[in-house]
């Protein structure tokens, strides 16, 4: 609760897709048949009232421009869609005009390659792509680092070369929760953390879990990011509809104040469940 009132709750991280777009390759592996249908905002907006989230930032799904512009056009729609994590070419020659294009309209608010499915690991420490993460950190948008644990080190060098860049990890990171390792996550991520301009979503956990996953299997991981991130850089997530493979909606939300709840106040999950993400992204009232 703030002197202002409550705090809204705000999911940092969540999806939308019309299939008939047809740029969501990855919706065509195998695993996901559950979720090939189309997953707009009237299929999300009944889970928001039965669990009291006021707004949300959606993500980009596919790795175009279409799908930010699509993304965009949803959130002018939508009054609780906050703002749009968008997609461009991070080696585009012309990135520099396209991101000055999408910073102008004010639902924009930050920017994610999908780094977890490149072949090159190192992608991220191209020169190019360095140059245009400069351009980002110099434009105050957010950044999403959406990897896997393999990919820590290089996020590391990449912070270590923009140091003024504003961004966040996705799904923890993604570690082998099924396989229960969390070495070398653990220091990886915590190198990471090091870095004060640098938050982390907590999002993903229940996909990257067993199909039988309980409480204690998150735990572990929980645990690490609240002591690593603190109150102030945590954010909630819920990976809807991605999520929905492993968990409803409702289930997501509880298993994270169930597991954060030993560590903070009810100040601190106001700041978890809302705070951070409007202060990350730079959301207003609409």
């Amino acid at each position: 609760m703030s002197k202002t009132g409550p705090v809204e709750t705000i999911d940092s991280h969540q999806h939308f897709w019309r299939l008939s777009r047809g740029d969501y390759g990855w919706l065509n592996e195998e695993g996901v048949a559950a979720i090939r249908r189309d997953f707009l905002p009237e299929d999300l907006a009944p889970l928001l009232q039965r669990t009291g989230v006021a707004r949300t930032i959606a993500v980009q799904a596919a790795e175009t421009e279409a799908e930010t512009d699509f993304l965009l056009a949803l959130a002018e729609q939508t009054p609780f869609i906050a703002g749009v994590v968008g997609w461009l070419d991070m080696e585009s020659e012309f990135f520099a005009e396209r991101l000055a294009h999408y910073a102008a309209n004010p639902l924009f608010v930050g920017l994610r390659p999908v780094l977890q499915g490149l072949s090159d690991e190192r992608y991220i420490l191209r020169p190019v792509v360095l140059d245009n993460l400069r351009r980002v950190a110099d434009s105050g948008l957010a950044f999403d680092f959406l990897t896997f644990p393999r990919h820590l080190p290089h996020v590391v060098k990449a912070l270590e070369a923009v140091p003024g860049l504003r961004a966040v990890v996705d799904h923890i990171s993604k570690p082998a929760i099924a396989e229960g390792r969390l070495d070398p996550w653990r220091d990886d991520i915590a190198a990471v953390a090091a870095f004060p301009n640098v938050s982390c979503k907590l999002s993903g956990l229940v996909t990257e879990a067993a199909p039988d996953w309980q409480l204690e299997h998150l735990r572990p991981y929980v645990d690490h990011v609240a002591a690593i991130f603190g109150e102030d850089r945590l954010l909630f997530g819920s990976d809807w509809p991605v999520a929905t493979l492993a968990a409803s909606y409702g289930e997501v939300i509880h298993a994270a104040r169930a597991l954060l709840s030993p560590h903070f106040g009810p100040g601190g999950m106001a700041k978890i469940f809302g705070g951070n993400a409007a202060r990350f992204y730079r959301v207003t009232a609409r």
